[in-house]
């Protein structure tokens, strides 16, 4: 299903976008990979060096810049001829309550999970509906199932990403073009490591947020391995990782409750 087709994976310096270029990689991709930390993309440039008859690209992307993103997808044109599979996988996160969280941390969560996502949508969606095949892979979240104190800008951003894709279900229908949304769980990456915490966030704020990276269990591996498997069954939705499948019962059979559940799953 992947061997010599091009899969292009945004934030793949580290976390799932790593591992999901390692796993394509294995498949038989072409990779056109991208990260906005040099360092983090050289890593995994170095190790894809490392498998036999991979054939790589690394670009240097900052996902919430539309013309980058634009560029971006005229260069994975330029040097592979077109893109099979896009994931648009790159993300943030900002940890806060919305009474203590600025316009301007909304702005910047919202540009990378919310609008990059859109970009790279939008970047390259006209060459797979030219050729009528691919694929469009947007991450959201569980946190784009339901809402989690101190994660408003990730909800925000991860419902977006959910409406967006959903969206596409109905729009690409019969184009030869399919779009999968995305719903990781409890997956320890370095997001949560690299979160930024508003700048007026209480003592309570830290803690709210400490509840959440108590669900950080399921290796990124593990959470890739269930996205290829995923899009190799055709799913139009991937729930990976630690409580996800719990998260997404909640949310549809307690949507007015879940809120007062949701501290004891950690």
């Amino acid at each position: 299903m992947f061997k010599d087709k091009v899969v292009v994976v945004t934030g793949a310096g580290s976390g799932i976008g790593r591992e999901l270029a390692l796993q394509f990689a294995d498949a038989g991709a072409q990779l056109a990979i991208s990260d906005i930390s040099q360092a983090g993309l050289d890593q995994t440039l170095a190790m894809l060096a490392a498998k036999p008859g991979v054939s790589t690209r690394g670009y240097l992307l900052d996902v919430s810049s539309c013309d980058a993103v634009f560029a971006h997808a005229a260069d994975v044109k330029r040097d592979f001829g077109s893109a099979h599979f896009v994931i648009n996988n790159a993300g943030a996160t900002i940890f806060g309550t919305v009474a203590h969280t600025s316009i301007e941390e909304y702005e910047w969560q919202l540009g990378i999970n919310m609008w990059g996502v859109l970009y790279g949508t939008k970047a390259f969606l006209p060459m797979m509906l030219e050729q009528r095949v691919g694929c469009i892979v947007n991450i959201s979240s569980v946190f784009g199932l339901l809402g989690f104190p101190t994660q408003s800008a990730y909800n925000m951003s991860k419902f977006a990403v959910r409406g967006l894709t959903e969206a596409l279900w109905s729009e690409l229908e019969g184009t030869g073009v399919r779009a999968v949304c995305v719903h990781p769980g409890g997956i320890k990456t370095n997001i949560e490591k690299g979160g930024r915490v508003c700048a007026a966030a209480t003592e309570e704020d830290r803690l709210f947020a400490q509840s959440a990276d108590k669900l950080l269990k399921t290796p990124p591996a593990d959470c890739a391995a269930d996205i290829i498997r995923g899009l190799r069954k055709g799913s139009h939705r991937i729930i990976t990782g630690n409580k996800s499948t719990t998260m997404f019962w909640l949310a549809r059979l307690l949507p007015n409750n879940y809120p007062g559940l949701l501290r004891r799953l950690g």
